[in-house]
């Protein structure tokens, strides 16, 4: 498997996802043009890990902002890490927001509720 880097721009995020570290991150903003597109490699990544996961895999979300259709996308994302989990495998969501930021925290707990996976929030302080 090969590791992931997906340099952001200021419509898209920046993504990493390290098979030898189990650590999956993703930050920034997510306004894609075609946000299916932009969020295929990554859930076909996923797809693949999850053939091979490591004992933990971990994954930092740290978004400024997403639109409707990337809410989608990042749900998309979320069910192949639950996949990961239903397979006795452990999966950690870090959800970062900033201090007051409550759309953010709220975005989080939205995905929480859906997905049966546990969610740490994370609130930045600056």
């Amino acid at each position: 498997m090969e590791l992931i880097n997906i340099e952001g721009t200021p419509k898209t995020p920046t993504v990493t996802m390290n098979p030898e570290t189990g650590v999956v991150a993703i930050k920034g903003r997510s306004i894609p043009e075609n946000s299916i597109e932009f969020y295929k490699p990554i859930v076909d990544w996923l797809e693949e890990y999850a053939k091979a996961p490591q004992a933990k895999t971990v994954v930092n979300v740290q978004l400024e902002y997403f639109n409707t259709s990337s809410s989608k996308c990042i749900l998309d994302v979320f069910k192949k890490l639950e996949v990961l989990k239903k397979d006795q495998n452990e999966v950690v969501i870090n959800w970062y927001y900033e201090e007051d930021d409550e759309d953010m925290l709220e975005a989080g707990e939205d995905y929480e509720s859906i997905i049966k996976v546990p969610f740490k929030m994370i609130q930045i302080v600056d």
